[in-house]
């Protein structure tokens, strides 16, 4: 297997346990966006519809607590004005009640109707993103606990229930190096991504690593052991690698990509689901990043020729990009003691009050300091007591 040394690392800058990437560029994380690489890769994606997204749909993402807009059943112009049934007009809580039912939706109606719009047109269900991420952190909080939406009011929940969401709005060019040549940090043109909902199967979903433009590296995207995977091994290999070479390689902005893929059967088509930064952001999986940093790449291309009057014949090295699974005994097998994107859910009285809007919220707040005194005064009583 011919292989390269594996590259020389950029010079330690002094700081403990810092990886050494090469510099972290906006443009690259910018090249990574769905909306920026799904134009050239449309044919070879699942199919899907973006909606760029105005300032105050964002401003609506950003904001504290879940206020969702009302169903149609419940829209104000279809109730009785007058007879303060459902308005409430006699309700001394007034104010109150038309904080907590407001139709946040007034200020992005066209983004609300669109979706609706997609929704249809993709079959009636749908599963959404942001530029890079998905809310797969907040699926907890759905009634299907998928990404599965099928009303506006499905999508609104997931997206502000997840902190990847939040990642994408408030920190995506965390830990980028400033270019010299660039005055300005570029504007971020957000986008919701509606993908047609089909069921995955997360067996066939792996997530490969590009260096130099050079496929070095690919394992599972599902940390479980799937026995039927080995036997394909060398198979799955051939498909993607191939896909890599005719699709991405020398169309990406980037030599350093990540990508993930997903391999249906008959397992005979590849089909791009995701482009990912070359940064620590991203989960390397079955790997370190200190291994992929590392790895040996692939030697360049041989030209040579046996005969002055023949055209130079290009000889391309074989290498083998390292492809892992999960094996049987392997830890990643057997981690069933936390669940997958714990780490980002939260007590569902907290959630529940939140989605009554900001007056049940400041209720629930109020109560749980009361609670909390009543706690330290009784811990206060016992100790006097011993």
């Amino acid at each position: 297997m011919a292989e390269t040394e594996a590259p020389k690392l950029p010079e330690d800058d002094g700081q403990p346990g810092k990886l050494p990437f090469p510099p972290l560029t906006k443009q690259h994380i910018l090249n990574c966006s769905y909306h920026s690489w799904h134009p050239k890769y449309r044919a070879i994606t699942p199919k899907a519809r973006l909606i760029p997204l105005p300032d105050s749909f964002l401003e609506y993402l950003r904001g504290d607590g879940i206020v969702l807009p009302p169903e149609d059943a419940d829209r104000a112009e279809w109730s009785d004005g007058d007879s303060g049934i459902f308005t409430g007009t006699e309700n001394d809580d007034e104010d109150d009640a038309d904080e907590a039912n407001a139709d946040p939706s007034t200020q992005w109606r066209e983004t609300h109707a669109e979706i609706e719009r997609i929704i249809d047109e993709l079959g009636g269900k749908v599963a959404p993103k942001l530029n890079w991420s998905a809310p797969k952190d907040a699926t907890w909080i759905a009634a299907t606990n998928s990404m599965e939406c099928r009303t506006p009011n499905d999508i609104y929940l997931l997206l502000k229930s997840s902190d990847f969401v939040t990642h994408d709005l408030q920190h995506a060019f965390d830990d980028t190096e400033e270019v010299p040549e660039v005055e300005e940090t570029p504007t971020i043109p957000y986008h919701l991504v509606l993908r047609k909902w089909i069921l995955l199967n997360p067996s066939v979903e792996f997530r490969c690593f590009v260096r130099n433009r050079k496929l070095i590296a690919l394992c599972q995207r599902d940390l479980n052991h799937f026995e039927f995977l080995f036997s394909m091994k060398d198979r799955l290999l051939d498909r993607i690698r191939e896909f890599f070479e005719i699709r991405l390689k020398d169309t990406f902005p980037d030599p350093n990509f990540t990508f993930d893929v997903y391999v249906p059967p008959p397992h005979d088509r590849v089909w791009l689901m995701d482009i990912n930064p070359w940064a620590q952001r991203t989960d390397p999986l079955l790997f370190s990043w200190m291994e992929l940093l590392t790895l040996p790449e692939p030697a360049e291309p041989v030209a040579y020729s046996t005969d002055e009057s023949e055209e130079d014949e290009v000889i391309e090295p074989l290498f083998i990009p390292e492809f892992r699974l999960v094996r049987r005994d392997d830890p990643e097998a057997y981690n069933f003691n936390t669940p997958q994107y714990s780490a980002h859910k939260l007590p569902k009285d907290v959630v529940d009050a939140s989605r009554g809007g900001e007056g049940v919220l400041r209720e629930f707040a109020m109560q749980w300091q009361e609670a909390q005194r009543l706690a330290e005064q009784q811990a206060a009583e016992d100790s006097e007591n011993d």
